[in-house]
């Protein structure tokens, strides 16, 4: 069919029809927002209820393609965009035999509609790569992160606790003073009286500011390292179609 390609995962792209998507997926997401205003006319109800039967028949008919299409199927099906795809229009169809106004959390898989916007952004492509490419470092970064949390709530329990009761009842209730103490948003609920809980708050203020750093620089090499991978996939790709252009032309030369 014309128009349609398939990446290296063998998932179908649709081509131009791709970006009419893309804006039909925005569109859902004001309507979405719109239906929640108060004291709505019943025109604008119907209207909202017949853009959202339109736009779910379409995303069925893209489902379908894409399913059908891509090699294997199963391999798009069980993906997290195929996935996300069929979430998205699954609720309309259960509204069809059951009453699901009283079940309104099925209303909020509409937005998961969002996420196919993804698929159509290579800067949300290489995002995905370098959650990948971080993923050992984030989840060192998170270990320590949490070990740091717990001494300061254990610190700042011992040194306030005496004085403020109420604030810091345990080391639970000091978690609190340690997450928005470390990320340096202090929202002055609990503040330390004691000379010990003080210094340990300015510590901890220092040591957020480096908590904040750290991450900030580990998902910037990993995007441009994402970028770089996706610019010789790219090189590649332009490489195998013009040597396949000019085999075909040999091959066309022959005859």
């Amino acid at each position: 069919m014309k128009g349609l390609s398939w990446d290296r995962k063998g998932w179908v792209h649709l081509g131009p029809v791709e970006s009419y998507l893309q804006w039909l997926i925005i569109a859902n997401l004001i309507l979405f927002a719109v239906d929640t205003l108060p004291q709505l006319s019943s025109a604008t109800r119907h209207f909202l209820d017949l853009a959202e039967t339109v736009s779910v028949i379409i995303f069925s008919i893209e489902f379908v393609v894409r399913v059908s299409l891509s090699r294997p199927p199963r391999g798009y099906l069980f993906s997290f965009y195929g996935i996300v795809d069929l979430l998205a229009i699954v609720p309309f169809y259960l509204g069809l035999g059951f009453d699901t106004r009283s079940l309104r959390v099925f209303r909020l898989f509409r937005l998961l509609r969002a996420f196919k916007l993804a698929r159509h952004n290579l800067a949300l492509d290489r995002l995905q790569r370098a959650l990948e490419i971080a993923r050992p470092e984030v989840t060192l970064f998170g270990i320590v992160t949490a070990i740091i949390l717990y001494l300061a709530s254990v610190g700042i329990y011992f040194f306030e606790n005496a004085a403020q009761p109420e604030v810091f009842a345990s080391v639970f209730h000091s978690l609190w003073w340690a997450i928005v103490t470390l990320t340096t948003v202090g929202y002055g609920d609990a503040v330390p009286q004691t000379a010990g809980g003080r210094i340990l708050t300015g510590i901890v203020l220092i040591i957020g500011m480096g908590i904040v750093a750290v991450p900030t620089s580990i998902f910037t090499a990993a995007l441009s390292r994402a970028r770089s991978e996706q610019e010789k996939g790219e090189l590649a790709e332009r490489g195998e179609e013009s040597g396949s252009a000019a085999a075909k032309s040999e091959h066309s030369m022959d005859e």
